[in-house]
Formats: structure tokens, C-alpha cells, sequence
């Protein structure tokens, strides 16, 4: 037996305690990760599951990786996921999910990005062979297995625990303004007191609720050309303008220049979640191969993916990491003159004025 492929013990588990104090407290670096943290430890989870060496090891690293996922999408309580047999509790087609028993039975909507890779994941014989018995995974080795990733994004053990990513979640979600009756009934806590202005809404309307908000944050966050997602640094207000800068869960920085009114009207203050965009016509290509020629604040590296040829225009797609594309929109007889062809490295480049910024 090795370290990645332990044997769940047969002891009884016992459902961990909610925590104490308020739900969503404002989450700071002693309470809980922010929404681009939780990205970095997701991106953390998938590459320490693609790095394994050994096919056995692979499976016993994606089985974790699905625990960490559904946590982390659906605010489920570790020993609701390891109790689940995925086989049967998982809908695909109407992404759902079933938790609990009786009483406590309950369905949460499912990411459709994680409901399709669940099911391919499952579509797989040696993948759904481990997963016949459930996850069947000793929820000490799991929590063990939490930490470490955490520790390895550089964030306190503690803050990559099963329940301090639940919390992070609904810290998350409510963040985005969804209601807080929709947040608790994703959570499996009670209903909120009859002060609450959504008691008046039927189980059937907060799951409207709860998927509309789901799909708006999924929309928000899907990799699209020319937009980042990501977390303000730090703002240098100016007389007039405002300096923001902002870093992506993949270490991006980004620079943006923005009026004061701006400013103020979206909030930005330090960690304020935010979208970043930049139009096509907007983004400069050069060859990487020698010292950038412009003076432009935010700059990548990335390859080509993708060329599309017009008489006057032309569109130019390039990847600089794994989740992240932009597209430029350049001359035809310019892109000529740079000589580059798909696959070719590239340096990407846009000013600070060229960046647009939207807040939830």
C-alpha cells in the first residue's frame, strides 16, 4: 500500500461540527480563502493529480481531486461526499447531485463543467471500477491530503481543511449577493428566521435562485478571450485617474488606469473580485525572441493557437496559460512583416487604459 491509495477504515464517521460564529463573515487571511485562493488551490489539485507517475496512483489522485471539486462546487460536508456512491447520486444530464438520507436527503445543482468531467471520469472502466464501492476514502487521509495541497499554494494548512473550504464558499457565493436563504439551503442548514424578506420563497423558487446564480458566477468565470478574472492588489488614486492593479488565480498582474468616479462607483479596494477586459484591436503581438519595443504596462508570453486571415484584417489567437486566451486584431500586412505561424511563441502586450474592469 502506498501513500496515495489508502484502504477507508471501517469506523464509523462521524458528520464534522458546524462551525461556530456567523456564516459568512467577511473572509480575511485568518478565516478563510477568497474565491482566487480557492482557484489557485483547485489549479494546485488538478496539477498534483496530472503529475502522478504510476497508473494506480493517477486513480487514487483523481478520486481525491473529485472530492476536493465537489466540496468545492456544491458546499457538501466531507462525510456527505465520501458517503455518496457517484455512480448513483450524480444526475449528469440534470446536474444534479444527491446528498444525505431521509430527512436530511437533498439535491444541489452541479457545475455543468464538473458534471461533464465526472462523467467522463466515470465513463472510464478503471476509474468507475475504484469508484464501485464509493469513495471509500479514510476521511484522515483525505484531510491529510487537503493540507498538503494548501501548504504547497503557500496558505495555512488549515485554511485548505474540508469545512474552512466550505465556508469559503458560502463566503463566496454570498459575495456574489446570492440570497442567503439559497447559500444555507446549499449548506443544509435550517431556514433563516421569519425576519428574512425570502422566507416567502418556495423550495422550487430558491433552486431557480440558487442555478441562476451558479450560471452568472460559471459565466463570470469561464476562460473567454481578452478577459481575466482576478483580485485588486492595490488602488494609487491620482488627481483625476486611478492606478489598479489586480492578479489572476494563474499569477497574472494586470495594470489598469481608471477615473476616480470609476473608482467609487464599483468599490475597488484591495481584494475586491473583479473581471478584466481588453478588446481585440486593442492588443499588440510581437516576436519573443528579442526586448519588448513598447512601453506597455501589461505584458505575456504565450503561442499561437489560431490564425484567421482577412484581405485587410487579421485575427490572431494566443494562449498564455492553460485557461487564459487573447485575440488580437492586427493588420494583415503587419502580421506579414512579423513572419510568425501557429504554434510560434509570442509576446502579448496592451496599455493600462486599454483594460476594462467590471465588478459584481
Amino acid at each position: 500500500m502506498h501513500a496515495d491509495d489508502p484502504v477507508s477504515s471501517r469506523t464509523p464517521r462521524q458528520p464534522p461540527q458546524p462551525p461556530l460564529g456567523g456564516l459568512v463573515a467577511a473572509p480575511d487571511d485568518d478565516t478563510c480563502l477568497d474565491a482566487v485562493q480557492l482557484d489557485r488551490l483547485e489549479q494546485s489539485f488538478r496539477q498534483w493529480a496530472a503529475a502522478a507517475g504510476r497508473a494506480d496512483v493517477a486513480l487514487s489522485r483523481r478520486r481525491i481531486l473529485f472530492i476536493f471539486l465537489l466540496i468545492r462546487s456544491t458546499d457538501a460536508k466531507l462525510h456527505e461526499i465520501l458517503d455518496l456512491d457517484p455512480c448513483t447520486a450524480v444526475d449528469p444530464n440534470g446536474r444534479r447531485l444527491t446528498l444525505g438520507e431521509g430527512e436530511n436527503r437533498r439535491e444541489v445543482p452541479l457545475p455543468e463543467r464538473l458534471a461533464c468531467e465526472l462523467a467522463a471520469a466515470l465513463a472510464y472502466p478503471p476509474f468507475r471500477a475504484l469508484m464501485a464501492r464509493g469513495f471509500a476514502v479514510d476521511p484522515a487521509f483525505v484531510r491529510r491530503k487537503f493540507y498538503e495541497r494548501a501548504e504547497s499554494c503557500g496558505f495555512p494548512r488549515r485554511l485548505g481543511g474540508p469545512e474552512c473550504i466550505r465556508r469559503a464558499r458560502a463566503v463566496e457565493l454570498m459575495q456574489t449577493s446570492m440570497p442567503l436563504p439559497a447559500v444555507q439551503r446549499l449548506l443544509g442548514h435550517a431556514s433563516p428566521k421569519p425576519t428574512s424578506a425570502y422566507v416567502s420563497f418556495a423550495p422550487d423558487e430558491l433552486e431557480r435562485v440558487t442555478d441562476y446564480f451558479l450560471a452568472r458566477e460559471a459565466e463570470r468565470k469561464t476562460s473567454a478571450r481578452n478577459r481575466f478574472f482576478g483580485k485588486v492588489t492595490t488602488v494609487e488614486r491620482g488627481d483625476i485617474q486611478s492606478l489598479v492593479r489586480l492578479v489572476t488565480p494563474a499569477g497574472h498582474a494586470l495594470v489598469a488606469v481608471i477615473t476616480n468616479d470609476s473608482v467609487d462607483r464599483l468599490g475597488l479596494t484591495a481584494g475586491r473580485l473583479l473581471t478584466a477586459e481588453v478588446k481585440a484591436p486593442w492588443v499588440v503581438l510581437e516576436r519573443s525572441d528579442g526586448q519588448p519595443a513598447s512601453s506597455a504596462e501589461n505584458q505575456f508570453h504565450g503561442a499561437i493557437t489560431g490564425i484567421r486571415r482577412g484581405r485587410v484584417s487579421s485575427e490572431i489567437a494566443v494562449r498564455i496559460d492553460e485557461g487564459t486566451e487573447l485575440c488580437a486584431i492586427v493588420s494583415t500586412g503587419g502580421w506579414r512583416q512579423l513572419g510568425l505561424k501557429e504554434h510560434d511563441p509570442v509576446r502579448v502586450l496592451f496599455n493600462c487604459f486599454a483594460v476594462i474592469l467590471h465588478a459584481d
